[in-house]
């Protein structure tokens, strides 16, 4: 997520922020809306439906629409070449086909096409600067694109949603690799990070042959990443000081912790073949991922990347730790009560979720439209020291 800021914050010194980017920023926003609107009506809420399958596109919108629209364009802004847009221009069109209801393969082919030329884009940006970062990065759009082929060829969800947790868990590792420019970590911390991420990888492959042996490996990569980010991620230094760097490592430091669970979750993956728990135990794996670890981060890196979008500061404000204790709270209860099987503190805590991300936004805008203009001071150790001066 830091290098979106460095991305946006070099383009904008060379040109005005172009209206696309801001048309696809306006998709990834929508993507997230919708994909919101459909977790609730898996809740079975008494909602407008709006089209048919939009329930069954939760997972797609969130994955896909918003987060996969957002990565695309960090990445071609980042090349700063026309045709580098192809890849979330391509997702968001796959978006609206979700949203519309388009029938058939429109939408999962659109998406598979622009995550296609996210690879080819990661592929020029590794050429270009070879390093253990930007190759972790890569692989992560690589995994996108297997799930989203798998997508297309009507598999399962399950044998696909793994992959997509792959491309998101080492994009987020990826980046935060990207500070050892800045932090001398050794050999020894670079190997146990390799070492991690091969043993995630190889589960994620072993998965698609058996299911429950290779998620149970891929967890025990997931514990091992979330280990290796407490141990040498600069936020155990940061969380010390006071403001927004406190704030930055508490979510930072927060997601680590739901990535190990996740991981622990993944590693008790014969447990969905209980068919009383199938369903909750599911959405526990899914969520302390998607929900805990990915949203934390987001948290974190919102007040880096949108005054790099706006121009204008984020200020921290004390405010901000109410999405935080809201997501962390709510994710808590998810799990719980998937482990026992309650539907009713389920549903709640789904709503929670949803309220947490709601107030997320509520404070952002607020901040952004309240906020002085930018400000070249930033925390350490948040990814904004990336940013060229």
């Amino acid at each position: 997520m830091a290098s979106l800021k460095q991305a946006l914050t070099t383009f904008r010194s060379k040109t005005a922020f172009p209206a696309g980017n801001i048309l696809l920023l306006a998709f990834a926003l929508l993507a997230l809306l919708a994909a919101m609107w459909a977790g609730l009506l898996r809740l079975d809420l008494d909602l407008p439906w709006l089209q048919a399958g939009l329930a069954l596109s939760h997972g797609p919108l969130m994955v896909c629409g918003f987060l996969g629209t957002l990565i695309g364009l960090e990445r071609s802004v980042a090349l700063n070449r026309w045709w580098a847009y192809d890849a979330p221009g391509l997702t968001a069109l796959g978006t609206f086909s979700l949203i519309a209801g388009v029938p058939g393969i429109p939408a999962p082919l659109l998406i598979s096409m622009g995550s296609l030329a996210l690879v080819w884009n990661l592929g020029i940006i590794v050429r270009r600067q070879t390093a253990l970062f930007t190759a972790t990065i890569a692989f992560a759009a690589l995994a996108w694109l297997i799930g989203n082929v798998l997508w297309l060829c009507q598999a399962p969800i399950a044998s696909m949603v793994n992959w997509w947790a792959g491309f998101l868990v080492l994009t987020i590792v990826g980046e935060r690799l990207e500070l050892s420019r800045f932090v001398s970590y050794s050999g020894r911390s670079k190997g146990l990070f390799v070492g991690s991420a091969i043993i995630f990888a190889v589960g994620l492959v072993w998965a698609s042959l058996d299911r429950f042996t290779g998620l149970e490996i891929a967890g025990v990569g997931l514990i091992l990443l979330s280990l290796w980010l407490f141990r040498f991620d600069v936020a155990r230094r940061t969380v010390y000081q006071q403001g927004l760097p406190r704030f930055i490592a508490v979510s930072l430091l927060s997601g680590y912790f739901w990535l190990g669970v996740g991981g622990l979750l993944w590693c008790r993956a014969p447990v969905l073949g209980d068919p009383k728990l199938q369903s909750f135990y599911y959405d526990a794996m899914l969520h302390s991922i998607f929900l805990g670890f990915v949203f934390s981060m987001i948290f974190a890196h919102a007040p880096i990347i949108f005054p790099a979008i706006t121009g204008k500061a984020l200020p921290y404000r004390k405010a901000l730790y109410v999405h935080v204790l809201l997501l962390h709270l709510s994710v808590l209860v998810r799990i719980a009560s998937d482990l026992q099987g309650r539907f009713v503190a389920y549903r709640w805590s789904g709503i929670s979720n949803v309220m947490a991300i709601v107030v997320f936004l509520l404070n952002t805008a607020y901040g952004t439209a309240f906020g002085r203009q930018k400000s070249n001071q930033f925390p350490k150790g948040s990814g904004a020291e990336l940013i060229p001066r």
